[in-house]
């Protein structure tokens, strides 16, 4: 059964050209219903029916995991079972007849402008590493770049004179985004100032380095991130994509067409991008009291 995993995981890379953290997600996730077939002493793929999916689910859920993730296990699962049938090693998918869990969409957290704003003043702007951490916060409110793309930025992706920049997301797939001048302001000062420093006689296609010079990494910029947020006084749950959220939020909000804010985004599918169609709650209770005869 690990064989056909592996089969199936070079398949997602090689062929669908899928990012190398999605298919580590998929791996971990068919490694988790593997393990439980092995658990159930069933030995081969063709033995499996839908009742084993349906009772993997249900063992995930007594072990108290959320209904998103175990709707992603069973999408890794499908995946899975569908590529088989489509390789002719099985002639029939058993977890076609399995309905996925409800869910319910939750609305992401975002922060007000005045919080962004707090956010992205908070780097110290006389040291290298300041100025590239607010380069990047620029960056990623201005184009609602996802953390992974944001730290696999090279140099030739980024036209300044332009004001865009040339975006790999998901699926390897292309985007251009424009970038807003106080993003092309502080990337111009970072290349000329801070990376400088930071490269230490190197050399590196990445826009974004460490303090030594390499590629930084997505945990790094979460902890950045987290860092400037506690300094700034926020005191919401912040999260990797909280300016990504914020971004698309505060566009939607200002009138932007929601299918310019889903191609900046990159999103598939609109239903994704109507998520951030939500009024904040202070307009609505503004609007409520000036409109409801009982307000």
């Amino acid at each position: 059964m690990q064989e056909l995993v592996e089969f199936f995981l070079n398949y997602l890379s090689v062929e669908r050209g899928l990012a190398q953290n999605t298919v580590t997600s998929y791996q971990r996730d068919l490694n988790f219903y593997i393990d439980f077939l092995k658990s159930q002493s069933i030995g081969e793929i063709a033995s499996t029916t839908k009742k084993d999916i349906t009772n993997f689910m249900l063992f995930q859920k007594d072990r108290g995991l959320s209904t998103n993730s175990i709707a992603r296990r069973l999408a890794a699962i499908k995946g899975f079972y569908k590529f088989l049938v489509k390789e002719r090693i099985l002639r029939f998918d058993p977890s076609s007849l399995v309905d996925a869990p409800k869910l319910w969409k939750k609305i992401p957290s975002t922060l007000s402008i005045n919080e962004v704003d707090a956010l992205l003043n908070q780097p110290n702007l006389r040291q290298p590493q300041g100025i590239r951490d607010k380069a990047i916060l620029e960056v990623l409110y201005a184009t609602g770049m996802r953390v992974s793309e944001s730290v696999n930025l090279k140099l030739d992706n980024v036209n300044l004179e332009v004001g865009f920049v040339r975006c790999i997301g998901k699926g390897n797939k292309e985007r251009i985004v424009p970038l807003g001048r106080k993003a092309i302001y502080y990337i111009k000062r970072y290349i000329e100032v801070g990376r400088k420093k930071l490269l230490r006689n190197k050399e590196s296609d990445f826009l974004f380095l460490n303090r030594f010079g390499n590629r930084l990494s997505r945990q790094s910029l979460w902890k950045i991130i987290k860092k400037y947020a506690q300094e700034a006084g926020i005191k919401k749950p912040i999260k990797p994509h909280i300016l990504r959220h914020s971004f698309a939020t505060h566009l939607l909000e200002r009138g932007a067409d929601l299918r310019a804010v889903q191609e900046m985004l990159g999103h598939a599918n609109i239903s994704t991008t109507q998520i951030y169609t939500h009024i904040n709650k202070d307009r609505l209770k503004t609007i409520h009291k000036m409109f409801h005869p009982r307000a």
